[in-house]
């Protein structure tokens, strides 16, 4: 697994030990991405792409190896992921089952060339928050990104101002 980004995973340190963080940065953190995709051209230009927009990404080459991550370093260390479906070992839609299973609450963008409709059908449940068919324009791909990490932002929010009143 190739760890790509602002600050590693194995990085202790947070965004306001990094040089010039501005305040904002300090109380916000950058938001960490995992991008799950076999093909390591575009894996690596998804990474490219993220990291220059400002997010910590982490990758992996595909489902099993995405999958490994989230075990490993736990769901809370990613804030969303993003990932191919058809690869070796185990697939997108393997991987978001998983995931579900596992009760893990992640948004998750699947951007693939085929979209597994049939399994949708099937299994609702495993339908990932976004999806975007292959070719997508990298602005599509932020955009989608943006909203689906502004809608986490918000529901988190209003989870930490209702929490006190049940405690």
């Amino acid at each position: 697994m190739k760890k790509i980004g602002i600050i590693s995973v194995e990085d202790s340190s947070a965004a306001s030990d990094l040089p010039g963080a501005s305040n904002r940065e300090r109380s916000n953190p950058p938001h960490r991405i995992l991008v799950v995709d076999d093909d390591n051209d575009v894996r690596q230009l998804s990474v490219d792409l993220l990291v220059d927009s400002g997010y910590v990404v982490e990758s992996a080459k595909d489902g099993a190896a995405g999958w490994e991550a989230l075990k490993a370093d736990g769901a809370n260390i990613f804030d969303l992921i993003i990932t191919d479906n058809i690869m070796p070992r185990m697939s997108g839609i393997e991987m978001i089952e998983k995931i579900r299973d596992a009760r893990m609450s992640l948004p998750i963008i699947m951007v693939t060339r085929y979209l597994p409709a049939h399994a949708f059908a099937r299994k609702p449940w495993l339908r990932p928050d976004a999806t975007l068919e292959r070719p997508c324009s990298n602005d599509d791909l932020l955009a989608t990104v943006k909203k689906l990490l502004r809608a986490e932002d918000s529901y988190r929010a209003q989870m930490n101002m209702l929490l006190p009143k049940y405690l």
